[in-house]
């Protein structure tokens, strides 16, 4: 039965029969999944030779007999009964909201299962994509119709043989910053980090060739999905049944499935209840010293000097990071830039860090900042407020935090790698030279220059607790890892 569609007179059989979408992309017939017996409905890439199932109707309602015939009633409800009992049925799709006059099941291009009337084939009655299981492909969202409250997710299978319930959700997370959150049963595994109108707040996922990330937040959506570069690939984003969320593509080179993103990198990407999430940054340091030399950071990060509100603090900048989890923060409305942003955060004991992004403005973090980590490239800046005497300390390196034979503490000026200065310097080159000594040639950028200056600026004029500054000499220029004052 090579053809798209199913009508209440017909009926799918469970001998190899299938109904094969109008551009041959996709399939839907009764499945085994590998090494068992029992039998289900399912929809699978119809060009891929090893068969890969992306939905799944009774799953968690298995067959056990390979006698079953799908069929859809006159009202409209997709039934499965028993060649020897058509009378009985197995299995039901509990279709019961409407009738829906002169039904027909379809199977359509992009994968969607589709059920609605003949007589007006754009008013569906039910479709798959509504029903996600543990596989996105295009045309598929993961989110929230926010006006009828109406929430998409995966879910992994049990196993490779049982594509029952499992144990792993794969969810948007609405709010202020949403963020899409992968689950085991109740506990959060991992976080995407919030999406800041951009991107999603934590590793960039640089342009690449096989596929386009779709997000869109408006007053009736929220959901992420994707869409293939080219007609020709085959891709899907998958929750496998070990809570590995990976996006894979089908090489017809090396016939079998390629992955290209796993969104979690590496163990620092596991999402703990702790300051920071796998390196301490500088003024933060191992809770447990020991199980972090054996490589456990369970533990987390700690302040090296803890807050105290009645001694002065400020703030120290942090580059590429993800920003913390929103489970105690807020949205200032009314700060409008970083500067207002810093003032409000400052006015608030309980106030920790701040961040301003271009979704929600200024956001200001108490208590702890749980599930960061920092990126080599991507991220976002977060302003963490800092004792005066860690202040001091300016080389934001994480490993000199936890090497105590290399500590800062005693050190007039930060440490700085000479990849770092040779980038700062543009390969050292001629125009960024500004003379030589006895040593060799002195090279300074034209940033640094006017970062003083709106240093010293912002002390004299502009600060809420005006300072005059009368020590200014180079050990007391603080740069960050970027040559920024």
């Amino acid at each position: 039965m090579a053809v798209d569609t199913l009508a209440p007179n017909q009926a799918l059989l469970d001998n190899g029969t299938t109904l094969v979408s109008p551009s041959q992309s996709f399939e839907l017939g009764f499945f085994s999944p590998w090494k068992s017996k029992n039998r289900y409905i399912g929809i699978w890439f119809k060009k891929v030779p090893e068969q890969t199932v992306v939905w799944v109707a009774n799953n968690d309602s298995p067959l056990t007999v390979s006698s079953s015939i799908l069929t859809i009633t006159p009202g409209g409800n997709i039934i499965i009964t028993s060649t020897s009992n058509q009378s009985s049925i197995i299995w039901t799709a509990n279709i019961t909201s409407r009738t829906v006059s002169n039904p027909v099941l379809q199977i359509l291009d992009r994968g969607n299962l589709v059920l609605k009337s003949n007589d007006n084939l754009d008013n569906q009655t039910l479709q798959s994509f509504d029903y996600p299981c543990d596989t996105l492909i295009p045309g598929m969202k993961l989110g929230w119709n926010l006006r009828t409250n109406q929430e998409l997710y995966l879910t992994s299978w049990k196993s490779p043989q049982d594509p029952s319930t499992g144990d792993f959700t794969y969810r948007m997370n609405p709010g202020w910053l949403p963020s899409i959150v992968l689950r085991q049963g109740s506990q959060i595994e991992f976080r995407s980090g919030p999406w800041d109108g951009v991107r999603f707040g934590g590793r960039l996922l640089h342009q690449n060739t096989v596929f386009k990330p779709i997000v869109v937040f408006d007053s009736d959506n929220l959901y992420y999905a994707f869409e293939n570069s080219d007609v020709s690939i085959i891709s899907r984003l998958v929750v496998n049944q070990s809570g590995l969320v990976k996006h894979l593509i089908w090489s017809q080179t090396h016939n079998q499935w390629i992955d290209i993103a796993t969104m979690q990198s590496d163990s620092c990407d596991d999402y703990l209840y702790n300051t920071l999430s796998c390196d301490c940054l500088s003024g933060f340091v191992p809770r447990k010293r020991q199980a972090w030399a054996q490589f456990d950071r369970s533990g987390g990060c700690i302040r090296r000097t803890p807050l105290n509100c009645t001694t002065t603090t400020g703030f120290r900048k942090f580059s590429r990071l993800k920003l913390p989890d929103t489970l105690n923060f807020s949205v200032n409305r009314n700060a409008m830039n970083l500067v207002e942003c810093e003032e409000a955060c400052s006015k608030n004991c309980s106030c920790v860090a701040y961040a301003m992004t271009q979704l929600s403005g200024c956001m200001a973090w108490f208590e702890d900042l749980l599930d960061i980590r920092k990126y080599s490239e991507g991220g976002q800046d977060l302003y963490v407020r800092m004792p005066a005497s860690e202040l001091a300390l300016a080389d934001d390196n994480p490993s000199q935090d936890i090497n105590q034979s290399i500590g800062d503490e005693n050190l007039e000026l930060p440490l700085l790698s000479f990849v770092t200065i040779s980038n700062a310097t543009n390969q050292f080159s001629y125009r960024n030279k500004i003379g030589e000594g006895g040593f060799g040639h002195v090279y300074k950028r034209f940033d640094i220059i006017l970062g003083i200056a709106r240093g010293l600026l912002y002390l004299h004029r502009d600060s809420r607790l005006r300072i005059i500054h009368r020590d200014l000499k180079a050990s007391n220029i603080l740069l960050d890892s970027d040559m920024n004052p």
